[in-house]
């Protein structure tokens, strides 16, 4: 049987890993340059990492701040768009461009062979000059060790596997985690279940987001002047913000602790251990519940990539998105990549557009921008 070296590679000038918005975004700019790419994604659809979240999840922007490069959101402006219509958004979008999304593709192993990237997926092999991987830092969810030692009889579930309530069995649920995922999340719950929120408080913001004042001045100054021009890599207040926001979570945006105090749930100490099968506080308390619910975030998962990329805490190394110890290697869609608007909607285009910029100039393309798409087989020729 041939192994995966001997196997004929298909060869690509650029491949984009993850066909997310900002695999989408990094699509659409090389497309308007001419240059042929592919994009590879997991998933069975385009949209599907929206689509496999809970079910009650709406975005914390307003469609006015939810479109891509070349096509608005289909939606009223100050309209909070849920996680199937962005699904769904984004699916339109690669369709209406023909962007050559490869779905069902995941590539498993990224190395390098000479000047060659070289990625294999199953049993495809694929040699490219530059490769994107356009993926957030959440990629594989991390729950505690001590989680293991939880009895049988407690139903576990993390935040990336959680639908809704109809998953937990009768009794007593613990969600550990207070950012906005365990907020919103313990917020839903309680109306079925007693329920306790466990963790530190990471502050909020003191305004509605879907109110009017935010409609009108807040969300504008928010998210299109201080967190897309202001707090950058650019700026000092910006390097300052991003030595903290890398570190710690982001403050609650639509749920706060008013709102869930209202609701009923209890807010307890950290999460540190089990006893008996059940959950430990910090302070000692035993919490006798039949369900948890860990929103304790999510690994980097970039062990996929063997190349001298990453810092001693696993982190990507690069430059604004250019890996500069590996030329041709970039990075979109990462936390606080340029600004903190990198792993927004609103943020990845301009990042896109910047990597496509730099691919162009790396491969000394010559064809000026255009309008329309190429079509897949300049594309992918």
């Amino acid at each position: 049987m041939n192994s995966i070296r001997d196997t004929q590679p298909e060869n690509v000038q650029t491949i984009i890993v993850g066909g997310g918005q900002a695999g989408l975004a990094a699509g659409y700019h090389l497309a308007r340059r001419g240059l042929p790419f592919a994009i590879l994604d997991a998933n069975e659809r385009v949209g599907d990492a929206w689509r496999k979240r809970w079910d009650s999840l709406r975005l914390f922007s307003p469609a006015a701040y939810d479109s891509l490069p070349g096509m608005p959101f289909p939606a009223a402006g100050h309209e909070f768009p849920t996680k199937d219509e962005m699904a769904d958004y984004l699916e339109a979008y690669s369709e209406r461009f023909e962007l050559p999304v490869r779905t069902g593709v995941a590539v498993e192993r990224l190395t390098k062979e000479g000047d060659r990237f070289v990625l294999t997926a199953g049993g495809r092999r694929f040699e490219a000059e530059n490769v994107v991987v356009a993926m957030a830092n959440y990629q594989r969810p991390r729950v505690p060790a001590f989680a293991a030692e939880l009895g049988n009889g407690v139903v576990q579930l993390h935040s990336a596997d959680y639908r809704n309530p109809a998953q937990l069995q009768d009794g007593p649920v613990l969600v550990v985690g207070a950012g906005n995922s365990g907020a919103e999340i313990a917020f839903e719950v309680a109306r079925s279940h007693e329920t306790w929120l466990s963790g530190n408080a990471s502050g909020e913001v003191p305004f509605r987001i879907d109110g009017l004042a935010a409609r009108l001045l807040l969300l504008r100054l928010v998210l299109r002047v201080f967190f897309h021009r202001v707090l950058t890599v650019d700026t000092p207040i910006g390097r300052r913000a991003r030595r903290k926001l890398l570190t710690h979570g982001m403050p609650l945006l639509r749920v706060k602790s008013a709102q869930l105090a209202a609701a009923g749930v209890g807010r307890v100490a950290r999460t540190t251990g089990t006893r008996d099968g059940k959950p430990v506080l910090e302070d000692g308390r035993v919490m006798d519940v039949a369900n948890v619910i860990w929103c304790t975030g999510f690994e980097a998962g970039f062990s996929w990539i063997d190349l001298p990329v990453f810092s001693e805490t696993g982190a990507p190394l690069h430059e604004k998105g250019v890996a500069g110890q590996e030329p041709g290697l970039y990075f979109i869609g990462l936390h606080f990549l340029y600004a903190v608007s990198s792993a927004m909607v609103q943020g990845v285009g301009r990042d896109a557009e910047r990597i496509a910029e730099a691919i162009a100039g790396r491969v000394g393309a010559t064809l000026p921008a255009v309008e329309g798409i190429p079509t897949l087989q300049r594309r992918a020729g």
